[in-house]
């Protein structure tokens, strides 16, 4: 059997970071199996449904690198592949099902189905449709319809309970009369979400439906819809919900939902997708850090955890940090790059102090935007008003650091250098401790506080070999 999957969105807005979860679970599956990943467009809701939304997602797809076999972009086998267009095959499908007497079309109107649903909640019983429609005859069928008198079609259920497997929730049983007659196709022709599921994975040959557990009780329906075409259903794998820190289901107020967003905020694909394929799955050889494209054939459907998965940003704020120090330091210079002003001084930097820079800034960083306030060690001329700073500009030894260090840079500026080295500026503190007998605190705030007007920081002797001969001049004549 070919494994065939899919993820089928809404185009009714932009790409949610469940829906990506869902996405990547499908692609990784398809991958690991030697199967094909197929992207559906669900968009019969023609009023909520718009292009824009469709082709941005397919962007947003495309962004976290989860490029599908066949699609409505890419085309396939098996198209169309968006809903609005398989209109034809919906209706051929529905045909069938009337003719074999195994739906009904229902004319009762909505005042009626009101009604009956009141009744049948006084009489404490499910409120389930009664089926009055279910026996008329063809004639008045024909007749009603000749009279242009809306109607639905109803599948009908039959009186027994559903059982079947899934790949996170084992055995699953739907009781008997869970659910009466429903609706497969709206008075307007356009079918409901269950029916066209169904349609479209019988045809599309879907092997496994991975999907979110809020479409669980969804499956009864689809189950006796497979049943009414004799199909055999396919395997079903309801993942864990993404849930917010106070463990309800996870919307806007908790942050940033959709992945435009993220990808805005500069997060890095690769983090994004690593930090989702934890939320409901575990790595079989207990890694936190890891490229999701590499799994191979280690990634199954039995590594799934059943309970919500809890959405942590200060977690996936972590994992983008690990990503970015695995980047390449050239890619890292671009981006960096990218994302600072066209006038920031960084520009003006040859590529060995970029690479130097980039490699002592990004163990601080877990954004690209990380790295702007590090840069001031390098290029601002702010005094710090911290009570460390201004102690240790109090200290009486601080100006004999300042007078000596001012005449070294000055002598060095003279002879034409950019910058001083890390054995210069060893030299430096070597003296102020030698030769001026300053030590401890003193020697090393007071040096610190002279050369970058703060009291704390990294290592001076990485900071000072990038800092221009010039700001240093500035800061030490401050």
């Amino acid at each position: 059997m070919t494994v065939r999957v899919r993820f089928a969105p809404s185009p009714t807005g932009y790409l949610h970071i469940g829906g990506a979860r869902t996405a990547m679970y499908n692609y990784l599956f398809a991958k690991a199996m030697g199967g094909k990943y197929v992207l559906r467009i669900e968009d019969t809701d023609t009023e909520r449904s718009e292009r824009r939304y469709e082709e941005a997602q397919i962007e947003d797809l495309k962004w976290l690198d989860l490029q599908h076999h066949e699609g409505p972009d890419v085309g396939g086998d098996y198209g169309p592949y968006r809903q609005s267009e398989r209109l034809h095959i919906y209706k051929e499908y529905t045909d069938k099902l009337l003719k074999e007497k195994k739906a009904y079309r229902c004319f009762c109107s909505e005042e009626l189905l009101e009604e009956k649903k009141k009744i049948a909640e006084e009489k404490g019983l499910p409120p389930h449709y009664d089926g009055t429609c279910r026996h008329l005859s063809d004639a008045e069928v024909a007749d009603k319809m000749a009279k242009g008198i809306p109607s639905v079609v109803r599948c009908i259920t039959p009186k027994k309970a559903y059982t079947f497997t899934d790949k996170v929730r084992g055995e699953v049983t739907f009781p008997e009369d869970m659910v009466g007659d429903f609706v497969i196709v709206r008075a307007n022709d356009i079918p409901v979400y269950n029916f066209a599921v169904v349609i479209d994975d019988m045809t599309m040959k879907i092997s496994h439906v991975i999907r979110a557990e809020e479409h669980l009780n969804n499956t009864l329906r689809q189950l006796i819809l497979y049943e009414a075409y004799n199909a055999a259903p396919p395997t079903f794998c309801h993942v864990s919900l993404l849930i917010g820190q106070d463990r309800q289901k996870l919307s806007k107020r908790h942050g940033a939902t959709s992945v435009r967003l993220y990808q805005e905020q500069n997060y890095l694909p690769s983090a994004m997708l690593n930090y989702l394929l934890q939320l409901g799955w575990s790595h079989p050889e207990e890694k936190d850090i890891f490229d999701i494209h590499t799994l191979g054939t280690m990634f199954n459907l039995d590594r799934f955890t059943k309970s919500a998965a809890i959405y942590d940003i200060v977690k996936l704020n972590h994992i983008n940090g690990e990503h970015l120090r695995l980047l390449p330091t050239e890619k890292l210079i671009s981006e960096v790059e990218r994302i600072l002003p066209a006038d920031h001084p960084f520009h003006k930097m040859d590529a060995e102090w970029k690479a130097r820079c980039v490699t002592l800034s990004k163990e601080k960083m877990n954004f690209y935007s990380d790295i702007i306030p590090l840069l001031k060690l390098y290029f601002d001329c702010e005094v710090s008003t911290e009570a460390d700073y201004v102690e240790a500009r109090s200290w009486e030894t601080t100006p004999q650091i300042q007078a000596y260090l001012k005449g070294e840079i000055e002598k060095a500026k003279a002879s034409g250098k950019k910058f001083v080295t890390e054995a210069e500026y060893n030299e430096w503190s070597n003296h102020v401790k030698g030769e001026l007998k300053i030590k401890g605190k003193q020697l090393f705030m007071g040096i610190r506080a002279v050369l970058t007007l703060q009291a704390h920081g990294s290592d001076l002797k990485f900071i000072v070999p990038l800092t221009p001969i010039e700001v240093l001049e500035k800061r030490i004549n401050m």
